[in-house]
C-alpha cells in the first residue's frame, strides 16, 4: 500500500520512515531505491529496526525530529501518529523537516464502533494494549490535523471486514503463545521475539495465504468499513 503512494524511481531521493516498528516495513521500503533514514519512538525498536536495516536509523524524542530543515523529499509515517502525545507539534516538526517541493505520507488506523471492535476489546485488544493515545483518525479528522501544514492529494482505505478478522486472530494468538513483548508501542515482534517463536512457525506460516485469502474476499465486499486509512499530502504553499 505504501509503495503505490511513491514515485517508481527515487535515486538521490532523501526519505524518512516513522514507525517501523520491528524493521520489516524499513527494510522493504528500502528496497526501492532512495537513501533512507528510520525513526521510531522507543529503543526496543531502534534497535530492532537497526539490526534489520543497519545504518541511519534513531531514536524519536517526544515530537522532535533529529533531522534537519528541508532535508527530506518524502516522510511516511508508518501506524505512529496515534502513539504520539502531541500530534499537532508532530506534523509541524514533519513541516520543518520536509522539502518545499516535498511529500508526507501517513498510514493511521480508521476505527469504527461495532462488533468486532467490541469483540477485540473483550479479549484485551484495546487501544491501550497497543500503546495508541488515541484510537486513530477517520478521514475528515487526519484532514484537520494536517490542515495547517499540508493538504491532502490522496486518501483510500483498506484491512476490511476479512483483513481485520484476520488481523485479530493473529493478535490474539502471538498473545495467547507469549511471542510478542509488551511495549509502548504494544505487541512490539522483535527478531528475538520471533527467535523465540520459532517453535509455533506453522502457526506464524499461515499469515501470508490467510492474510492474501482475506484480501480476495475483502474485493467481493469493498463496501465494507476499511480499518486503516492512509493519505498523500503536499506542503502546502506559503506566502
Amino acid at each position: 500500500m505504501l509503495q503505490k503512494c511513491l514515485p517508481s524511481e527515487l535515486s538521490g531521493k532523501n526519505l524518512c520512515d516513522i514507525g517501523g516498528d520491528s524493521g520489516v516495513v524499513s527494510f522493504k521500503l528500502r528496497q526501492l531505491g532512495g537513501k533512507w533514514s528510520s525513526l521510531d519512538l522507543i529503543d526496543e525498536a531502534v534497535e530492532s529496526i537497526r539490526m534489520m536495516v543497519g545504518e541511519r536509523v534513531f531514536k524519536l524524542e517526544a515530537e522532535r525530529l533529529p533531522l534537519a530543515d528541508k532535508s527530506m523529499d518524502y516522510i511516511l509515517v508508518v501506524d505512529m501518529l496515534e502513539h504520539v502525545k502531541d500530534d499537532k507539534a508532530f506534523v509541524s516538526e514533519i513541516d520543518r523537516v520536509l522539502k518545499d517541493s516535498g511529500e508526507l505520507i501517513v498510514n493511521v488506523p480508521n476505527p469504527k464502533n461495532g462488533i468486532l471492535r467490541w469483540f477485540r476489546h473483550q479479549i484485551g485488544q484495546t487501544d491501550e494494549a497497543h500503546g495508541h493515545l488515541r484510537p486513530g483518525y477517520t478521514g475528515e479528522q487526519l484532514t484537520e490535523l494536517l490542515a495547517p501544514h499540508f493538504d491532502i492529494t490522496r486518501s483510500y482505505s483498506y484491512s476490511r471486514l476479512f483483513a481485520q478478522l484476520v488481523d485479530t486472530v493473529i493478535n490474539g494468538g502471538l498473545t495467547l503463545l507469549k511471542a510478542a513483548k509488551g511495549g509502548k508501542k504494544g505487541n512490539l515482534v522483535t527478531p528475538s521475539t520471533l527467535q523465540r517463536a520459532k517453535k509455533n512457525s506453522l502457526i506464524l506460516g499461515l499469515v501470508g495465504p490467510l492474510l492474501s485469502m482475506a484480501i480476495v474476499l475483502d474485493t467481493l465486499f469493498p463496501f465494507t468499513h476499511g480499518g486503516m486509512l492512509i493519505v498523500k499530502a503536499k506542503r502546502r504553499v506559503k506566502f
